[in-house]
């Protein structure tokens, strides 16, 4: 390569007037850079931004989009195969370690796929682009859905309690939907069965041709999502069924395909704030010690801008006795830290003479 890292962002400042400091970003342990940059997930959440013809520089995830653009170029200019690695791993890699058995991460042994067969869920995990002809802005799916939490899974381990909290609440979302489906999808099969029973039957129609997607998430969180998708698509094809075989009226369809689209909508928009927000370089190093009585001044204006922003955490949140289903927290505590934050305030009442969101 030609350029150092820093310099093509000395460049990039100098074309669009942005200081050069650097972005914060989602990380992997599979990512092709030394410092963990995770081109995949970022793609996913700047989807918008990549496939517009025009992006808006005023967008506020323009710096990532950049960001995105440099790195993309950098895997274009190595060589085939090529990845940065840090040397720290190089010199793990010894002569007495290359005696031992090697082995590398698990993977997938086939492609994971998810067929739908509705225009519905398909645009359900799409959503849509901005449209800047028609005015229209971009309908978040379930695709950026995941990506987005994928990022705050990363930040959880960090020892973020903001991180663990979406990342339940969203579960929690997650799960509120599939279970709705469910129950209206099994008192609607008890109705057809009746029905066979009488000697009527009838089977719930699919798509001559349905759509298979490959589904690559590298989160749980992803595959939570997948099957909420599927569930949706699946409710969809049974009140379609219905209103054909006349089981239902045009209008009770519509409104039941249409009542279960919008929570889904309202829980794939959620955590996008959250995750514009605890990715930015002033609170990316937000951590539970930061509540503590001996952090430091920009500790507590981090902790401050987080209340501000999100609402207090719940306590038994912050003490972990209630954690996300999935999580990369990996902190362990004695029963002095246990104690530490079980009375740690988690308000802000110290009085500053900048609002709380000043660090932003």
């Amino acid at each position: 390569m030609t350029k150092t890292d820093a310099a093509a962002r000395h460049d990039r400042s100098e074309l669009d007037g942005t200081p050069a400091r650097p972005v914060p970003c989602p990380v992997s342990p599979d990512s092709p850079f030394a410092d963990g940059y995770d081109i995949a997930s970022e793609r996913d959440a700047l989807a918008d931004l990549v496939a517009a013809e025009n992006p808006d520089p005023a967008d506020p995830r323009w710096a990532r989009f950049l960001e995105l653009r440099e790195r993309e170029n950098e895997l274009r200019q190595s060589p085939k195969g090529e990845t940065r690695r840090p040397a720290s791993v190089a010199a793990v890699e010894a002569p007495t370690a290359s005696r031992a058995a090697k082995l590398g991460q698990l993977a997938d042994a086939t492609p994971d796929t998810m067929t739908l067969h509705t225009k519905d869920a398909y645009r359900m995990f799409t959503g849509r682009p901005a449209d800047a002809e028609a005015k229209l802005p971009p309908i978040p799916g379930a695709k950026r859905f995941a990506a987005v939490l994928k990022s705050i899974w990363h930040l959880s381990a960090n020892d973020n309690p903001y991180a663990d909290w979406i990342l339940i609440r969203m579960y929690e979302g997650l799960a509120a939907i599939r279970a709705h489906l469910g129950r209206v999808i099994t008192a609607r099969e008890e109705a057809i069965d009746l029905l066979k029973r009488k000697g009527l039957s009838l089977s719930v129609m699919g798509s001559r041709s349905p759509k298979t997607v490959e589904l690559g998430f590298r989160s749980p969180y992803g595959y939570a999502t997948a099957e909420a998708i599927v569930e949706f698509d699946y409710y969809v094809r049974m009140i379609k069924t219905l209103i054909h075989k006349d089981r239902m009226s045009d209008e009770e369809g519509r409104v039941a395909i249409r009542v279960v689209g919008r929570e889904m909508r309202a829980l794939f928009l959620e955590p996008i704030r959250w995750e514009r927000h605890l990715l930015r370089e002033e609170l990316r190093l937000l951590s539970r010690s930061d509540f503590l009585p001996a952090a430091d001044q920009m500790a507590r204006l981090r902790v401050r801008a987080a209340i501000a922003l999100f609402g207090e955490v719940p306590r038994k949140v912050f003490t972990a006795a209630e954690a996300p289903r999935h999580t990369r927290r990996r902190v362990k505590l004695t029963d002095a830290e246990l104690r530490l934050l079980e009375q740690a305030s988690l308000t802000a009442t110290e009085v500053l003479q900048q609002p709380d969101t000043e660090l932003l």
